[in-house]
């Protein structure tokens, strides 16, 4: 939960920097890294809808990270029932936007932090660094990246 609205610009404005970051750009369809196939993804990690062979613009591309986060901030806002700053925030979305809105929401990490327990929640984001049954170093680096941002003071 997040009840100031410039919190929620504010998480927004760091969440596009986090997750353009990890994502990366790419105008042209690529299959899934882990699977090494399925789901094709394009721009910044959008998988919905993707074929072989699609190619948009940046813009286009920065338009559907756009559109993609507020509908995961929204996710996330619908599921964390505690006060949390734009950190927290934005490193939440950035999980959600990685692992899904369901994952996320039945997470312990969210569990944790709807019980109170905000550090311990935060480091729960590390027991996510796995693809395919197979641990990740870009997603270790990321899952760190997001823990430090969770359990940075707001």
């Amino acid at each position: 939960m997040i009840r100031n609205h410039r919190k929620k610009a504010a998480a927004a404005a760091i969440a596009v920097g986090l997750v353009g970051g990890f994502e990366g750009l790419r105008t042209t369809a690529y299959p899934d890294p882990a699977t090494k196939g399925e789901p094709w993804t394009v721009c910044y990690g959008e998988t919905k809808g993707v074929k072989r062979g699609d190619r948009y613009t940046v813009e286009q591309c920065k338009t559907m990270l756009g559109e993609s986060l507020d509908k995961y901030l929204r996710g996330i806002a619908d599921c964390v029932h505690v006060e949390m700053g734009p950190h927290r925030f934005a490193a939440l979305t950035s999980f959600a936007y990685n692992v899904g809105i369901g994952a996320a929401c039945k997470s312990s990490v969210v569990r944790r932090l709807n019980a109170g327990e905000g550090a311990p929640a935060c480091d729960d984001l590390m027991k996510w660094n796995r693809a395919a049954g197979v641990v990740m170093r870009g997603l270790t680096r990321r899952r760190a990246e997001e823990r430090a941002m969770c359990r940075r003071e707001d």
